[in-house]
């Protein structure tokens, strides 16, 4: 029986995160994407975006992690609209979406359905982390009923 599960596990996430960076890499070498703003914070932020959603670190994102992604974030898709997306970034057939699609439909002009709901998902996480936290704050008797007077007594 093989015990080394977790050991494993890491060598595996260690691999998959240098065979990313290398890719991002090549992106930030490569003179068609120089003027992107912030391309380095952006290809850290999409690697980790992609290993999340790469459940089983096979190196892409194929449909059941494509479906449990999409109702993690709350926008559930249907069996066909997941495939739909999928066949709009896979430019190779193999049904699935490797790193370099995912980089090439971020950052890319062409608007697809998947990156929308995670530019969209990205911005409602910026806007939670902008919210005040905690308790609103307490008042007294005083202000509550100034308030719900109009301010007249």
């Amino acid at each position: 029986m093989d015990y080394q599960g977790g050991k494993k596990y890491g060598q595996v996430r260690a691999k998959q995160e240098n065979d990313l960076d290398s890719i991002n890499k090549e992106y930030l070498d490569d003179d068609s994407y120089k003027e992107v703003e912030d391309l380095q914070e952006r290809l850290e932020r999409y690697k980790r975006q992609f290993i999340e959603f790469d459940l089983d670190n096979s190196g892409d994102i194929d449909f059941n992690e494509l479906k449990k992604m999409l109702e993690k974030i709350g926008q559930p898709k249907t069996h066909l609209e997941c495939k739909k997306m999928i066949k709009e970034i896979d430019k190779t057939g193999s049904e699935t979406i490797n790193y370099r699609e995912f980089l090439d439909m971020m950052l890319g002009s062409k608007n697809s359905v998947l990156r929308l709901i995670l530019m969209f998902e990205e911005k409602a996480k910026q806007d939670s982390k902008d919210k005040a936290k905690g308790p609103p704050p307490k008042r007294t008797i005083d202000e509550l009923l100034q308030k719900t007077s109009g301010g007249a007594q």
